[in-house]
């Protein structure tokens, strides 16, 4: 798994300013896809995991709300 590129987080920030792209579950499962590939890359960094964890069970919920 690698580190997102500059241009897919730029990406996915346009798309969460313009909410005309997906539904909130996609967005958050980008979101939460983009944030584990960060805390893969970074193992020593605790915060980053916990930040990861949270965003995919937000997307979780989103996903199983439908």
């Amino acid at each position: 798994m690698s580190r997102p590129t500059i241009s897919e987080v730029s990406e996915l920030l346009a798309d969460f300013r313009t909410r005309g792209v997906g539904s909130n579950a996609e967005l958050m499962n980008r979101k939460a896809d983009l944030l584990e590939r960060i805390a893969a890359a970074q193992p020593d960094d605790a915060q980053a995991a916990e930040v990861a964890a949270a965003a995919r069970a937000r997307a979780d919920e989103l996903t199983a709300d439908g």
